[in-house]
């Protein structure tokens, strides 16, 4: 069995650029205010999911590791 992320989005960070829908269709959508939002707080390990978050132009976006919480994105420094 492979990783499992949770998935969150810090929707008062989130300026609505649409790069997560654009890098990870499945993994997030934007609502009627155009604020991003993951398709589930919990996934399979998938690296559009990876793609979004590092490409999100304020970081809005945070995964961790299912269930000990070890950070994924951002990276611990």
């Amino acid at each position: 069995m492979g990783d499992r992320w949770h998935v969150e989005v810090d929707r008062g960070l989130c300026v609505g650029s649409g790069q997560c829908v654009h890098h990870a269709p499945g993994g997030f959508a934007l609502d009627a205010s155009r604020r991003s939002r993951p398709r589930s707080s919990e996934a399979d390990a998938h690296e559009a999911v990876l793609a979004a978050a590092e490409c999100c132009p304020v970081e809005a976006i945070t995964i961790t590791l299912l269930p000990g919480g070890e950070a994924v994105f951002p990276p611990e420094e």
